[in-house]
């Protein structure tokens, strides 16, 4: 575009081109003739040509206005399809893989439902997901990750974070287990054998602390990287594990119900423990997507009630 000329007095010389009146141009344009007169000369100045001339009671074009009339009609149709408001994107029309980070617990519960979703609504879309190994604010920010879904705590300030749900930490174990029957007391937490959950290999946690302020210690047998496959151990054996789920109450409760599924009883602590605080970060690159928005909806009708509210995206 030639200098001095921008989109709104390339729109208005596409219009006195078609109309070759000042008069009917102000109206098209709903502005005042005077207006439109003072723009003519505008564009008189910077063309460098008198583009509309009178001739008798009517204006007619110069010939480099008939020359560059279609083409300046064409630049201002371009424009117009450019900066359209974009539209709603259609979930079914969507051929498209996105990457998401999640901790193996949240993919456990979260996969099978976002897929029978995904199979409804978006069946042309792939999901890939990655265990909890990456930095998650370079990972999104390079793009290697779509979405984060899990405890935010490393973030970049510039990336969009939304939480979902608060997760309390009750203990599981196989049903029949004496810890399961009776009150749990923190003197029967002591005693029993504990399967802890660290990816950094840690044998203690907030437990630990909560039973020494009563001068217990507990007996942990073994740490493992995954809160899955804790739980299915647990589900086998003796040994009892402290993992984040759902309030009874809550519903929908995936990890709750996937804890079920697996024949384990859930027994709350005699104790007060950390809740844990579940969300999504993505990179604000992604918020106006119209492919992505449809994957944050889909992870909040999934996990929280109701979740088909777009939330606080920010736009």
């Amino acid at each position: 575009m030639r200098p001095g000329v921008d989109a709104n007095l390339l729109i208005a010389l596409d219009v006195l081109l078609t109309e070759q009146s000042v008069t009917r141009a102000a109206g098209r344009l709903h502005t005042s003739p005077a207006s439109m007169s003072r723009t003519l000369s505008r564009l008189r100045r910077v063309l460098g040509d008198p583009l509309l001339v009178r001739a008798g009671q009517h204006m007619i074009p110069t010939p480099r206005a008939e020359a560059m009339r279609a083409e300046v009609n064409a630049v201002v149709r371009q424009l117009g399809v450019l900066l359209a408001p974009a539209e709603r994107t259609d979930p079914a029309l969507l051929r498209t893989t996105f990457t998401a980070q999640v901790g193996d617990l949240v993919t456990a519960a979260l996969a099978p439902r976002i897929f029978s979703l995904a199979e409804r609504e978006a069946p042309g879309v792939s999901i890939r997901f990655l265990p909890e190994q990456l930095e998650g604010g370079p990972a999104l920010r390079d793009g290697r990750v779509d979405l984060e879904v899990g405890v935010l705590d490393h973030v970049d300030p510039e990336t969009v974070t939304e939480e979902l749900l608060t997760l309390a930490m009750v203990f599981v174990m196989r049903r029949g287990h004496p810890l399961s029957e009776g009150d749990c007391s923190p003197e029967r937490v002591a005693e029993a054998a504990h399967i802890t959950v660290s990816r950094r290999g840690r044998f203690t946690g907030p437990i630990d602390a909560a039973l020494a302020e009563l001068e217990l210690q507990r007996r942990v047998v073994g740490v493992l990287p995954s809160h899955v496959t804790a739980m299915t151990l647990s589900s086998r054996s003796d040994m009892v594990c402290l993992v984040p789920l759902e309030p009874a109450a809550a519903s929908p409760a995936p990890l709750r119900d996937l804890a079920l599924d697996m024949g384990l009883s859930i027994v709350e602590p005699p104790f007060a423990l950390p809740s844990v605080v579940i969300g999504m970060a993505w990179h604000p690159s992604n918020s106006a997507d119209g492919a992505h928005a449809w994957l944050r909806s889909a992870v909040r009708r999934v996990l929280t009630p109701g979740g088909a509210v777009e939330g606080r995206d920010p736009r």
